[in-house]
């Protein structure tokens, strides 16, 4: 066990220096936020990196609760690479808006720069596709144990679908190398977890939903 904490702390280190450098890059590419290589408010690069900052903090926020509803360490451990992978990339994110000096929110609706502006209302605080509801998080904090630990894995195969599909997006549209870069490993690091989530729903008698 200490030498399983003395690797995921020793990772989390990597991850941000890895950020810092990341962020040096683009700083350096695009003039620190100014100049003619900064990406528009309206393009994809602005717009990925908005939407995949709030997509990434509700799976924060799901990666902490089933922690606290369930004492199984295979569970416990996913819960937490994936809470800490995607808060260090929504820092690195969010850290690029800045650079760029873009505004954080925006007046269009979410997944506007991947053409997808005009999609129905989801409602009850799922914004874009593979979110949860304000309702499902809600259930998932009254869960416990196995049936916590389903549920969880079911909404996070969801939102991984959802958040790949963003990210190949911003494969396809983003200008920024350093951004497409990072887009595809999400993508490559999201489809392997989703093997793993779908497994651990196997090895508990259920499936991922729809």
């Amino acid at each position: 066990m200490r030498k399983h904490i003395g690797w995921i702390a020793g990772t989390t280190a990597a991850v941000l220096v890895a950020a810092g450098a990341i962020t040096y890059a683009v700083a350096e590419d695009d003039g620190g936020g100014s100049g003619p290589g900064v990406p528009s408010a309206d393009g994809a690069d602005a717009g990925f990196a908005r939407d995949m900052a709030v997509h990434h903090q509700q799976a924060v926020e799901m990666s902490y609760i089933v922690r606290d509803r369930t004492k199984n360490a295979d569970v416990r451990r996913l819960a937490y690479d994936i809470a800490q992978t995607q808060a260090n990339q929504r820092g690195m994110l969010l850290g690029w808006l800045d650079l760029w000096d873009l505004p954080k929110v925006s007046a269009k609706p979410p997944m506007a720069w991947m053409g997808m502006g005009d999609m129905p209302e989801r409602g009850d605080g799922s914004l874009m596709p593979g979110m949860a509801t304000d309702t499902e998080l809600k259930k998932l904090g009254t869960l416990n144990g196995k049936q916590a630990e389903i549920f969880y894995l079911q909404l996070m195969t969801d939102h991984h679908k959802g958040g790949i599909h963003m990210a190949e997006g911003c494969v396809a549209k983003c200008t920024v190398e350093v951004e497409k870069n990072l887009a595809q490993g999400m993508v490559d690091a999201q489809q392997s977890e989703l093997a793993t989530m779908k497994q651990m729903l196997t090895e508990r008698g259920a499936k991922p939903r729809g």
